[in-house]
């Protein structure tokens, strides 16, 4: 309690004559309000409303003494939403007549909404009425936004850790898979820009949230943005915010996704996907470590250290005119790429194991063994869908299983060959010589090139990236079929 508080105390309890010599009172009051100027200060009458307020309250909000005095006080300053949820926790406080707090977010001249803590006190005179409330205002934003992180953050651990998500934890000891976290674990102590390329479903996420987890900012918060499924038009200001006014139905200010990770790591996945107009913005931000909001020129500092990822050929895209050139650069500092699960197919055992368990325990079952052919069909099978097609096709066989011992349907892992656009599916004894037939042949006619319009991949059907996986996968030598 300052000094003027105590000066307010003393005379009301001083006796009767701060009861009647009401002018004393109210110079008191307003001493306290012009000397307080730390924090936003109203006075109150015993009903809640506003008669008085201090030099702070009218700075931050832009109202006159006469704006304040008004009804619609509380509805100008604080967030809609705030007056409804506290209304009656508020009229409840003031019928006690007792002190309280409560949060809300008061709207800042600027169009800006900031949170405060605001407490509550009664005065009341020597008989103990009730004479007015003192009502002072903390600034807090700064401290709930450090909880909103965290709440998000605590929600991503437990993202992480649901196993049956299988994108919580990285299972598997293979070679490929070791080279790929030797790598994490060089860059993730850096704040190096990433690039992490890999075909769909093989876990690129995954990857992100390792080198998130082993960094110094493995404690701040940790954004997530596909850009694949945010509508053209909304993704500059999904990243980067909007300023009130900025467009039409922009009632007020919206931080993007990049201010929400400042101090941590934003992940842009499917970043091949990006518009040529919020590339442009992207670039700024890489360069200068700075953004602005939509419809602002005031330039906003940001530190955040950005993991991108594609299962795209992002040269060919900038071949194409597709994607920029000095941003694929910006980007690709630290490559890293995740092998496709028919390149660690040591892995599959664990894999199977490890998701067999959890879609079990999601569906209420016990499965105790896994059968061997149902194991040597999964292994042999290509999966174009990589590791997010061997979750959906063990949690299907988990569902339609009635014993304890796990089997995937033969026909069913069939259809699913066949029926793989541009996949070679190797499910069956004989079909790898079969397989291996139709690639030295392509080669041999193509002189060993393998990409090009001229390529072997072309005439087989198959992507650059998926014929050189088979290629070594079949250990089949093109080198063997190029010209001397």
């Amino acid at each position: 309690m300052d000094e003027a508080d105590r000066a307010l105390s003393s005379e009301i309890a001083a006796g009767p004559a701060a009861t009647t010599g009401r002018p004393l009172l109210e110079g008191e009051l307003r001493r306290a309000l012009d000397e307080s100027s730390a924090q936003t200060i109203v006075l109150l009458d015993p009903a809640g409303n506003a008669i008085n307020a201090n030099r702070s309250v009218l700075e931050y909000t832009g109202l006159t003494m006469d704006q304040v005095r008004g009804g619609s006080f509380r509805s100008r300053v604080f967030h809609r939403d705030d007056v409804e949820r506290l209304r009656v926790e508020r009229q409840q406080g003031l019928a006690r007549e007792l002190p309280f707090s409560n949060e809300q977010r008061a709207l800042r001249k600027d169009g800006q909404y900031r949170w405060f803590l605001l407490q509550y006190n009664p005065f009341r005179d020597a008989l103990g009425r009730l004479l007015r409330w003192y009502v002072t205002g903390t600034d807090v934003d700064d401290r709930k936004r450090a909880e909103e992180r965290a709440r998000a953050d605590d929600q991503a651990l437990r993202d992480e850790i649901d196993c049956c998500s299988m994108f919580g934890e990285i299972v598997g000891s293979s070679a490929p898979l070791k080279r790929v976290l030797a790598q994490v674990t060089r860059v993730a102590a850096t704040d190096t820009t990433v690039l992490i390329v890999g075909e769909t479903g093989t876990g690129k996420e995954l990857i992100a949230q390792a080198i998130q987890r082993s960094s110094k900012r493995a404690s701040k918060p940790f954004v997530r943005v596909n850009c694949a499924a945010i509508p053209r038009e909304l993704i500059a200001d999904e990243l980067f915010g909007h300023e009130k006014g900025s467009f039409t139905g922009a009632a007020q200010s919206r931080i993007g996704r990049f201010e929400a990770a400042d101090g941590g790591t934003i992940f842009l996945d499917e970043i091949g996907e990006l518009p040529p107009e919020s590339q442009v913005l992207l670039l700024r931000v890489l360069q200068e470590r700075e953004f602005e909001r939509l419809g602002s020129n005031r330039a906003l500092p940001v530190d955040v250290r950005v993991l991108a990822a594609t299962n795209r050929d992002l040269k060919r895209a900038v071949a194409q005119g597709r994607f920029r050139e000095d941003l694929y650069y910006r980007l690709n500092v630290f490559p890293i790429e995740v092998p496709a699960l028919r390149d660690r197919t040591d892995d599959i055992p664990l894999l199977v194991e490890h998701l067999v368990q959890c879609s079990a325990g999601k569906a209420g079952k016990t499965i105790r063994s896994i059968d061997g052919r149902s194991l040597e069909l999964l292994r042999a099978y290509h999966w174009p869908g990589n590791i997010r097609e061997l979750q959906n096709v063990i949690e299907r066989s988990v569902i339609l299983s009635d014993r304890e011992a796990f089997s995937v349907d033969e026909a069913w892992v069939r259809r699913n060959a066949d029926s793989a656009p541009g996949a070679t599916v190797v499910p069956f004894r004989g079909a790898a010589d079969r397989e291996r037939e139709r690639i030295e042949a392509a080669l041999a006619a193509s002189q060993g090139r393998v990409s090009g319009p001229l390529g072997a991949a072309v005439r087989l059907g198959l992507s650059r990236q998926a014929l050189e996986s088979r290629i070594r996968a079949l250990r089949i030598n093109k080198y063997h079929f190029k010209m001397p």
